[in-house]
């Protein structure tokens, strides 16, 4: 088994010298804090799910590869990470894909869109401060997608009970134009 250090080491290296958009950060602090987010907001934290937070940008913005993902940390993990993934193959405009993101994610388990939750909750902060005309598209597309999760239901059904709140301030912040 695979401990968690392990994949934030990948995590490190295969995210070497990428930085987020906005801030500048190394991109890995955003893994970490989808990873934090998962392991805090989950009642019952899978370590699984954790592992797929660290890693769920790795196949879509770096070298690795989906079956990197499967021999290092195995068929639950890669396939969370696949479902986190868009398809490397795809040609098309952005509402092409993201109405493919929604089909794909509205059929992940319920644990993996935990992890898309997180992600989301983790980038609207920066789109919603230095990027206003990506924010207005941005809002509705992550609304839309949360619907055909069943983000609710998947909070609702997921989350610590002391943290029910912070999906109500996520949306209430998506809400607000």
């Amino acid at each position: 088994m695979v401990s968690l250090e392990e994949v934030k080491m990948f995590a490190i290296n295969a995210h070497e010298g990428q930085v987020r958009k906005f801030t500048g950060e190394p991109y890995v602090e955003h893994c970490y804090a989808v990873a934090a987010n998962v392991f805090e907001y989950m009642a019952v934290p899978n370590p699984d799910m954790v592992k797929a937070a660290y890693l769920h940008d790795t196949v879509e913005d770096t070298d690795v590869t989906m079956e990197d993902i499967v021999q290092r940390f195995g068929d639950t993990v890669a396939e969370a990470v696949w479902y986190l993934t868009k398809p490397e193959s795809y040609v098309g405009n952005r509402s092409q894909r993201k109405a493919l993101d929604r089909a794909r994610l509205g059929l992940a388990p319920p644990e993996v869109r935990m992890v898309k939750i997180c992600d989301l909750m983790h980038n609207m902060p920066s789109i919603k401060k230095y990027d206003k005309p990506l924010w207005s598209t941005w809002r509705i597309e992550a609304l839309e997608l949360l619907g055909a999760m069943d983000a609710r239901y998947t909070w609702d059904n997921l989350c610590d009970r002391s943290k029910k709140d912070v999906y109500e301030t996520f949306i209430e912040e998506l809400l607000d134009a």
